[in-house]
């Protein structure tokens, strides 16, 4: 009886210990999650507050709340307007991460699907473009750009980005393609579709959930560059980013401006990434679980 009594409350005592055990763990990944949030939210509060609130030091949390840092970022007070910097962002982000869409599905399939000779060495050089500091390659660039009259061109930006979010997108992709049945892409082939049409219907709904967290990545990659964005345009492709950046002045630091600012400059990569954010859990998680 002794032994049959201690079963239960043995089993008992576990539960309760795995309950606390979750129980703490869930409040540390919420302490964890907030600390991460905080910067986020400082910023957002900072940017409701008046100059002179948000130079205090300490910071006060009861300043009265304003909307002079949004009036004023948008032109209110007679400064620059940020539609065009806003607009050459959008433009560079979204065309470069097109292309580098187009270019990089072909590839994952022909390194993945199809794999061509020595696949590994290629997906290493695709790698070792990422080993050299961008700052590195700044001055042939930009000779580049003087010399064939493409400074301050957004075009410039567009072939920029694709290039540099390339092998990032082309090694997302290969893993994401290697688990598309070969067996539906050989079905298609009997049916007589070719390679476009198989990338396009066969291969690209499959994939599309990773394909989609690769073109974010891309997009906010492109959407956060400031080193050639800074140095290759100036008033007629400057970027969101660019803009910023006339926010830090020689008169001193208006850190209300800036701050909003930043939450007006991050709310398109924040609206991207939660209206895709199950195609984006989905792509990441992509072959994890088999």
């Amino acid at each position: 009886m002794s032994a049959s009594t201690a079963s239960p409350r043995s089993a008992n005592t576990l539960s309760r210990r795995a309950r606390r055990r979750s129980a703490a763990l869930g409040a540390a990944a919420w302490v964890v999650g907030v600390g991460f949030c905080l910067p986020a939210l400082w910023m957002v509060l900072t940017s409701f507050h008046a100059e002179a609130d948000a130079a205090t030091n300490p910071p006060s949390l009861a300043a009265a709340l304003t909307l002079d840092g949004y009036r004023t970022f948008f032109g209110g007070g007679g400064g620059p307007t940020p539609w065009p910097p806003l607009v050459n962002s959008l433009a560079a982000s979204f065309f470069s991460t097109v292309l580098v869409l187009l270019l990089a599905l072909p590839a994952a399939y022909a390194l993945s699907i199809r794999r061509v000779r020595k696949w590994t060495d290629v997906m290493f050089f695709f790698l070792s473009t990422k080993m050299l500091p961008v700052v590195a390659g700044l001055l042939p660039v930009y000779l580049f750009a003087k010399n064939t009259g493409l400074l301050d061109n957004i075009w410039l930006l567009v072939l920029l980005y694709t290039s540099m979010n390339l092998p990032i997108a082309v090694w997302m992709m290969q893993s994401f393609l290697a688990d598309v049945p070969v067996s539906i892409i050989e079905a298609a082939q009997v049916d007589g579709a070719r390679l476009p049409t198989v990338l396009r219907r066969v291969v690209a709904p499959v994939a599309g959930p990773g394909i989609a967290a690769t073109a974010l990545i891309c997009f906010i990659f492109s959407w956060n560059e400031l080193l050639f964005a800074r140095v290759l345009t100036g008033v007629v492709a400057g970027t969101a980013p660019v803009h910023l950046t006339t926010f830090v002045t020689s008169q001193g630091l208006f850190l209300a401006q800036l701050c909003a600012a930043s939450v007006v400059v991050s709310l398109p990569v924040l609206v991207a990434g939660y209206a895709a954010q199950d195609k984006l859990v989905q792509g990441l998680s992509l072959g994890a679980v088999k």
